[in-house]
């Protein structure tokens, strides 16, 4: 399973519930016309993100699909159809955002219960194998997921362990842990 990662902000000048409003027509429209692959969506409100600078809210939209083929399909079916036009609704709230494509490498997808999001990257020098023997048991242990990045599109971390529960992560790693709020669940 992947996941695209989207984080994005509205200009200053704009209702956060009007943002938000958009937002989610946007997802209901993903849910309608549900492209080849795709599973469901989340959205999580974000008080202090620390890839993005913004002094407001910061939205992290995550789109679960199958595998690449599923998300070059999410990505037409996104602005065109039934979606275009709420698309293009919320895309001129936008101030901004960035994203990246995750892979779950471990434990479950379990993003509407998800409160936690600890983020890091494996430590310079270290062979991968070493850095995943012991990551993915915390994900099982904590009731989450491990999500480890499959290429560099934005700023974010490495890997992503979203949990319901906080997490306690070996010092050798240097972790960034953000609380997240679920705005919006569709399945």
């Amino acid at each position: 399973m992947l996941a695209y990662v989207f984080w994005h902000w509205s200009f200053r000048e704009t209702e956060q519930d009007r943002y938000e409003s958009s937002l989610f027509d946007f997802h209901r429209s993903l849910i309608e016309r549900r492209p080849d692959g795709f599973h469901e969506s989340y959205v999580f409100r974000l008080k202090d993100t620390p890839w993005v600078s913004n002094d407001g809210l910061v939205y992290e939209d995550w789109y679960l699909v199958d595998d690449f083929h599923a998300l070059s399909l999410l990505n037409e079916g996104a602005v065109t159809g039934v979606s275009r036009a709420p698309h293009d609704r919320i895309a001129q709230k936008a101030d901004g955002g960035v994203g990246g494509v995750y892979r779950l490498r471990a434990g479950h997808p379990v993003l509407s219960r998800a409160r936690h999001a600890v983020w890091f990257s494996k430590p310079r020098g270290l062979p991968y194998d070493d850095f995943y023997r012991g990551i993915p048991s915390l994900a099982l242990e904590a009731g989450g997921g491990l999500w480890e990045r499959q290429m560099v599109l934005g700023p974010a971390a490495e890997c992503c362990l979203l949990a319901t529960e906080e997490i306690v992560i070996p010092r050798a790693l240097e972790t960034r842990v953000v609380t997240v709020e679920l705005a919006w669940l569709g399945a």
